[in-house]
């Protein structure tokens, strides 16, 4: 029976829907009685069921597998003696049986445990693993085969287990009621089960499957890691503090101050070669991508070509691995006045080809840090440098299952996805300042308008004999005969970073030329890397905040939205003492002065006009959110709009909306500015259509300069005009932003494994206390001891029995440190001390005190009492998070809580 028509791309054919109906045919046949089977479209993959029905549906509507050439998932015979020439697969049973899915994961995890030592001499073929692997696979091969009760024929203990963890997974279930209802099933079932007792024990069992972390100890400034010369001392070289919080004589254990855990990135790329179907797709890019004039893949880009030449010999092997790092930090808490975010860093293989590339399935979590590491987060990449280090120079032995055999499997990085302020973290450069722009650098045009930094000039970046540059009173006053910003290569960059010497927490301690660099803050760590001065492009521009900021930044303008237009007092006055666009300034009569409505804004009229008309568009479902409960007609502004809503809002809504609200000349370069990034956030692109964007970004911008004042060019503004060009050098933007970062991010923020974690290693109880609370909790009666805790109201009951309060108590305000330290005593002395701090307290009742509390709350109280309120005012620190991590936090042994079945 011929296949051909698998690998047909036109799947309303003839031919491809005959082939369907041979296919459902055959899975009847060789499945008698079963009404549901493995579907091997490409989204289900052959992992799920579903009916036979829809499994021909799914194959219309989404495509068969390419690779999928041998069904031997749905009840064929693989002859391996003449199919020499086919890629090697495993008889799968057709019939989904839990417990041949989990054989298949040790048969995954182990690929050659079963090896003839007689091959071991060969290079291409698998060696026998050693006996601590052969120890672990020995017991989770005894965990598959034994029974969970005596003569239970469908589950297996590792079955039972492998279920239920993917469960707890994908219904985000706690440490805690995972353990609860694993001892209800243990109840259950008859008294001699082998079901673990709670979720420790379990994940001991699937501790063999791999994919473990480590705990690597970090100094409590955040100056380095206690990591392998630095592993065993107990003190920080740079700032002498000590490795481990100070504890009690009775405990035995040492608690560290600060703690990162790191997940190898090794065991991670070699598991995608351990499935037939992902070790094909890893050399998607190479043996099944087409090369013309549209750009679908990152392949398709400059700037993998250019790394194709100038490293032939990684380039010679297609599985070799090219990745892209991303970072961001967020709240696991979803408590928005929390002063704490996480920072996880993710790394995806872009090998994969489109359908299966930046899934959340295949990015990996590589570091995971506690707090917001600032400018030290080169610190924390430290393990993660390392070993792609050792991954570009040694690789690592790898088994690939779709050939059978051994190779040396080497990875590189080809550039990093961040928001602006990560991209200042990561890349050393600052995002901040007079040379914000991290790709013209010092040769940025910038200008001090409306008391901030504004970025002009971009007739810098019209053709030579352009009328444009002759102009001036229509642009900043000045003609321009500057060239465009030069291209700064890596070389050149890491020669800069060479001249200057940074201190250990980023600040730069002497130059050699003072007057340049004087954004860098740290040097980054990535420089390390052999190749990375060589890459075309090291860090990319986030289109999906750019496109928000932008949105944000017009939006407020037109419409004239106080607190987000740029069109203020201060912009009107810059314009009078630029001497520019005399319709624009100050409206003075006789002593006042008032800013009038400008051109480009919208009347009040026309305002709620178009504010009624962004209400009432509905949208196909799954395409954008409703963005109506966003808009605020009477209060003439939108609130709550997330960065999608304006992707949508800018590309769709905003050239229908303003066409007939504004003037011509003002709709004509947005509706260019909407078409822009419609063109380039697009999932195809042709290099000739970015060569067109690259002009028209130049000339809507020039266009926004003859029309809005200098203090609307923000950095956002100034940057779009890189964006085409990064597109010609990396490929489509879908591959490039932070959409899929944040989306992975939201499902972090619901794991409960996550968050405890974090909890253990930032004391977020405690944090959430008011420092009035903490000096005084152990003092209070228990009864009011909880209500303090809970920061609930005290009932009247036990308001009857306490000793006489003062009354910021009695009316349920915060406690004062010098009030709280005294309310314990007894009822005399309460008397007059309450006399006492009530009097030296008014003068900030209603306000709650924010001194940290000290080892002594009665000394500390009596100097917050008797210090003055303007030095309490100045002397007030900020909370700091507590990074210890402790066990029992969900995350025990060498498993993570997060992101894949073995991260439980």
């Amino acid at each position: 029976m011929s296949r051909r028509w698998i690998q047909n791309p036109n799947r309303c054919a003839d031919e491809y829907l005959d082939g369907i109906e041979d296919f459902i045919e055959f899975a009847r046949r060789h499945n008698p009685g079963e009404t549901r089977i493995r579907c091997p479209c490409r989204r289900c993959n052959n992992t799920l069921f579903e009916s036979i029905e829809n499994v021909g549906f799914h194959l219309v509507r989404n495509g068969m597998i390419e690779t999928y050439s041998i069904w031997n998932l749905h009840g064929e015979q693989v002859d391996h003696a003449s199919s020499s020439n086919a890629p090697r697969v495993d008889n799968v049973e057709p019939i989904g049986d839990p417990n041949d899915q989990v054989m298949g994961i040790i048969q995954d995890a182990f690929p050659f445990a079963s090896t003839n030592i007689n091959q071991e001499g060969e290079e291409d073929l698998p060696t026998p693993i050693d006996s601590a692997e052969f120890e672990q696979y020995e017991k989770l091969l005894k965990n598959a085969n034994q029974e969970l009760y005596p003569g239970c024929e469908s589950f297996s203990v590792l079955t039972a287990i492998v279920e239920l963890m993917h469960g707890k997974i994908k219904y985000r279930m706690s440490n805690l009621c995972f353990d609860y209802f694993l001892g209800v099933f243990k109840r259950m079932l008859p008294t001699d089960n082998c079901l673990p007792k709670d979720h420790k024990h379990a994940q001991k069992v699937l501790h063999g499957l791999g994919l473990g972390y480590e705990k690597i100890h970090a100094c409590k400034n955040n100056c380095m890691l206690f990591y392998k010369e630095h592993e065993t001392l107990d003190t920080c070289p740079i700032c002498n503090e000590s490795r481990f919080k100070m504890t009690s004589q009775n405990r035995t254990t040492k608690i560290p101050q600060k703690v990162m855990r790191y997940l190898p990135l090794k065991p991670r790329l070699q598991r995608l070669y351990m499935s037939t179907h992902t070790a094909t797709d890893m050399r998607w890019h190479k043996e099944k991508r087409v090369d013309d004039d549209v750009m679908r893949h990152p392949a398709d880009g400059e700037a993998w070509k250019e790394f194709d030449r100038t490293f032939p010999e990684f380039a010679a092997d297609p599985r070799n691995v090219r990745l892209g790092l991303a970072t961001d930090g967020f709240n696991p808490y979803g408590v928005l006045n929390q002063h704490h975010s996480t920072w996880p860093i993710f790394a995806f293989p872009y090998n994969l080809p489109p359908w299966k590339c930046m899934k959340k399935e295949y990015m990996m979590m590589t570091v995971l840090i506690t707090e917001d590491p600032g400018r030290s987060i080169d610190v924390y990449l430290r393990p993660l440098v390392d070993e792609l280090k050792d991954l570009w120079t040694n690789g690592v032995r790898t088994y690939d299952k779709s050939t059978g055999r051994m190779f040396t499997l080497r990875a590189a990085v080809m550039w990093t996805v961040n928001d602006f302020p990560a991209y200042a973290m990561v890349s050393g450069w600052s995002t901040k300042g007079y040379m914000a722009c991290p790709v013209c650098k010092e040769d940025v045009t910038f200008g001090w308008h409306a008391g901030k930094v504004c970025y002009l000039g971009h007739r810098r970046w019209l053709p030579w004999d352009h009328e444009w540059r002759e102009k001036d009173k229509e642009f900043d006053g000045n003609t321009e005969r500057r060239l465009r910003p030069r291209e700064w290569s890596g070389d050149e960059i890491l020669e800069q970073l060479n001249r200057l010497d940074f201190a250990p927490f980023g600040k730069i301690v002497s130059r050699t030329r003072p007057s340049t660099h004087l954004n860098w803050t740290h040097k980054p760590m990535f420089f390390e890397l052999p190749y990375w001065s060589k890459l075309k492009l090291r860090h990319n521009l986030d289109v999906m905040h750019v496109e928000k900021n932008v949105f944000d930044t017009l939006v407020g303008t037109i419409l004239d939205i106080e607190g987000k237009t740029k069109d203020t007092i201060k912009a009107r006055l810059d314009l009078e003492r630029m001497g520019i666009r005399r319709g624009l300034w100050m409206n003075r009569d006789s002593d006042k002065a008032r800013r009038d409505l400008a051109f480009f804004s919208m009347k009040p009229n026309d305002k709620k006009e178009f504010l009624k008309f962004v209400s009432s568009v509905k949208f196909p479902d799954g395409y954008a959110s409703n963005i109506a409960r966003c808009v605020n007609v009477d209060g003439g502004k939108f609130t709550g709009l997330k960065s999608h809503d304006c992707h949508v809002f800018m590309q769709r809504l905003l050239p229908v909306g303003i066409r007939h609200l504004l003037p011509e000349d003002v709709v004509k370069p947005i509706m260019l500015l909407s078409r822009f990034f419609s063109q380039l956030t697009a999932k195809t692109l042709r290099r000739t259509d970015m060569f067109q964007l690259r002009h028209d970004i130049v000339q809507v911008l020039c266009k926004f300069e003859m029309i809005f004042p200098p203090a609307f060019f923000t950095s956002m503004i100034h940057v779009m005009v890189h964006l085409p060009e990064e597109a010609l050098l990396a490929g489509p933007v879908n591959y490039r932003w932070m959409y899929p970062i944040e989306r992975l991010l939201g499902e972090l923020k619901k794991s409960p494994s996550l968050s405890a974690v974090t909890s253990a290693t930032s004391g977020a109880t405690v944090a959430s206390l008011p420092p009035c609370h903490l000096a005084t909790v152990a003092s209070l009666p228990p009864c009011h001891r909880r209500c303090h805790l809970s920061h609930r109201r005290c009932h009247r009951s036990h308001l009857a029995t306490l000793p006489p309060q003062p009354p910021c108590h009695l009316s349920h305000r915060r406690c004062h440190l010098a009030t709280s330290a005294t309310s314990a005593a007894t009822s005399a002395t309460s008397a007059a001390t309450v006399a006492t701090s009530t009097a030296a307290t008014a003068p900030l009742r209603g306000r709650s005190m924010t001194t940290a509390p000290s080892s002594d709350p009665p000394a500390q109280a009596a100097s917050a009492a008797t210090a003055p309120p303007s030095a309490r005012r100045r002397h007030r620190p900020t909370d700091t998070m507590d990074t210890t991590s402790t066990d029992g936090t969900g995350a025990s042994g060498s498993q993570p809580g997060i992101n894949t079945l073995l991260y439980c």
